[in-house]
C-alpha cells in the first residue's frame, strides 16, 4: 500500500427536515439514499478507498447508528477505516470543527455525500492539479465542459468575465490558514438574512464588478484570498460529471440515468 499523503472528509449531515431526495427514496437521511442500488454515502467511501495516497477517511454525520444499516460502512467504522466527526450547526461550522479535530498534518480533501458521480480519477486530478501555493484548492468546472455532454443538466453557473463556472463540491485544505476560510464562511452564513452585511463582507466594488461581468475568476479568488488571509486557488475539473450532485429529484433522475449507463441497471 502507498504511504498515505492525504486525509479525506465526507460531509453527510442532514441540512433540513423533509429533504426531497430522502422522501423520494424512502430513507431518513439523504446520504443513505440508494441510487442505482447503492447508497450514496457508500459510493463516496468506495471511491475514496480507490485513490492512491488517501489515508484516513472521516464522515461528518448526525447519527452514527445510520451506518449500521449498511454492512460495508458498519464494518469500516468498526475497523477504524471510517472515523466519525460530529456535525456542527452549519456546513461551515462543521468543516471548521472537522479541521480542528482532524488537523492538517496531511492535506484534507473534503467532498459531500450527495456526489455519487465522483470517481477516483476526479479525486486524483484534484489532488494533483491544486497549485503548490494553494492553502485551499476549490474544484470548479467550466459550463461548456458540462453542457457539451449534459445540455439539459440544471446547474448554477457563476459568470466571471465571459466565462461561467460551477462548483464541484471538492476542496483541498493545506496549511493552518485554511481554517481562516471556514471562519470567513461562518461569518457569511450568519449574515445570510442581512444582504447589506453580505455586500459589506464581500466588498461593494468587487460585487459590482462581478454582477457586471468585469471580474475574472483569478481576480475573484485573489479578492477572497485577501479577505480571508488564506491563499485560495481554483482547480478546473475537466469532467462533465464533476459538478453534478443530487440536491433535488431532477438531479436524482439524471444521476440515476448516468450511473445506469456506466454500470447497467441495478
Amino acid at each position: 500500500m502507498p504511504e498515505p499523503r492525504f486525509n479525506a472528509l465526507i460531509l453527510a449531515g442532514n441540512r433540513r427536515e423533509g429533504d426531497s431526495v430522502a422522501t423520494l427514496t424512502g430513507v431518513s437521511h439523504k446520504a443513505l439514499a440508494p441510487i442505482n442500488g447503492v447508497p450514496m454515502l457508500l459510493r463516496l467511501y468506495r471511491t475514496l478507498r480507490e485513490v492512491d495516497g488517501i489515508g484516513d477517511i472521516h464522515v461528518c454525520i448526525d447519527d452514527v447508528s445510520l451506518l449500521d444499516g449498511i454492512p460495508e460502512l458498519a464494518a469500516a467504522r468498526a475497523s477504524g477505516a471510517i472515523r466519525i466527526v460530529k456535525p456542527a450547526i452549519s456546513p461551515a461550522a462543521s468543516l471548521g470543527a472537522a479541521l480542528d479535530l482532524i488537523g492538517l498534518q496531511r492535506p484534507l480533501l473534503t467532498t459531500t455525500a450527495d456526489h455519487p458521480l465522483l470517481t477516483a480519477a476526479m479525486v486524483t486530478h484534484m489532488l494533483r492539479a491544486t497549485p503548490d501555493d494553494a492553502e485551499l484548492g476549490v474544484g470548479l468546472a467550466e459550463a461548456e465542459t458540462v453542457t457539451a455532454v449534459y445540455p439539459d443538466a440544471i446547474r448554477t453557473f457563476y459568470r466571471f468575465k465571459g466565462r461561467r463556472f460551477s462548483g464541484c463540491n471538492l476542496f483541498l485544505a493545506r496549511g493552518n490558514n485554511a481554517r481562516k476560510v471556514t471562519q470567513y464562511w461562518q461569518r457569511m452564513e450568519r449574515h445570510r438574512k442581512k444582504p447589506w452585511r453580505l455586500v459589506w463582507e464581500i466588498g461593494p466594488l468587487a460585487l459590482l464588478r462581478m454582477i457586471c461581468g468585469q471580474l475574472s475568476l483569478d481576480d475573484a479568488f485573489a479578492h477572497v484570498s485577501k479577505l480571508t488571509g488564506a491563499s485560495i486557488r481554483p482547480v478546473l475539473m475537466p469532467f462533465a460529471e464533476a459538478p453534478i450532485d443530487v440536491d433535488k429529484p431532477a438531479d436524482f433522475e439524471l444521476v440515476t440515468e448516468i450511473l445506469r449507463r456506466r454500470e447497467g441497471a441495478a
